[in-house]
């Protein structure tokens, strides 16, 4: 008597998978010692889900020689999966992500930070609940049960809850996390809310989540959680936390 293979869902997930390719683009500025890391746990984790991946590294020219590493990296798993993309100087992470989706040859876009803020693990899941509910955008979320937040002092954390609730009480997007930088994209409607969006700093990521509202676009979340940067300095300052209330007050004039 044959024994019938018990079904699991998440196979069929992953093999839907193939028929896509996922770009990552990761904007850089002196993750030197991060990047080769953040690569590898990538790398790992598309091909233990057997998924079609490249990663583009938008490096605003670091001047602690992330570019090299980033060419060594090439060297290591090739120029299908490895793209360079640096630019002149610090241009801001809104038009990091314009200039890395010029180059994507994938049919969805994953954006993240390259520091380990975001671990490559969730990023199955992520493409699991896109799949299954043809999700336009699915956004890690840190403030839903499962998700969390490791490495912040309390200011931090009540700086990041406050955009949050500041955003979600004056815009309604329909979504829990608005400042979160860790996104899964249909390609052709990351390309349409880049077009659409006018931020350019961190104020960026919340406009593209007012955006997708606007645009009648779904949104999905998958609980991560979000890990404090383990080389260099956090880039976050006073002058985008000016920003950011600035930016939450014209989406809320203006959308």
């Amino acid at each position: 008597m044959a024994v019938r293979e018990p079904e699991h869902s998440v196979l069929k997930v992953q093999d839907n998978m193939t028929q896509n390719k996922y770009t990552v683009i990761l904007p850089t500025y002196n993750e030197r010692e991060n990047l080769p890391i953040i690569t590898w746990l990538l790398a790992k984790t598309f091909k233990e889900h057997n998924i079609d991946w490249e990663i583009i590294v938008v490096d605003d020219n670091s001047p602690d020689g992330t570019q090299e590493v980033a060419k060594q990296l090439q060297d290591i798993y090739g120029d299908d999966h490895i793209q360079l993309r640096p630019r002149a100087g610090k241009l801001g992470l809104g038009t990091a992500y314009v200039h890395g989706l010029q180059f994507a040859t994938g049919t969805h876009v994953v954006i993240m930070d390259a520091d380990f803020s975001h671990h490559p693990k969730f990023i199955p899941q992520m493409i699991k609940l896109q799949q299954e509910k043809d999700y336009d955008i699915v956004s890690g979320t840190r403030y839903r049960a499962g998700g969390g937040v490791y490495g912040w002092n309390l200011k931090r954390k009540l700086v990041s809850r406050g955009a949050n609730f500041l955003a979600k009480l004056m815009l309604r997007p329909g979504a829990s996390d608005l400042t979160g930088s860790f996104r899964l994209y249909k390609k052709d409607v990351l390309y349409q809310l880049i077009n659409a969006t006018i931020s350019k700093g961190y104020v960026f990521q919340m406009e593209m989540i007012v955006r997708a509202r606007q645009f009648n676009y779904s949104v999905g979340e998958v609980p991560i959680t979000f890990v404090d940067r383990v080389y260099g300095e956090s880039k976050m300052g006073v002058s985008e936390i000016v920003q950011y209330a600035q930016g939450v007050w014209r989406l809320f004039t203006t959308v």
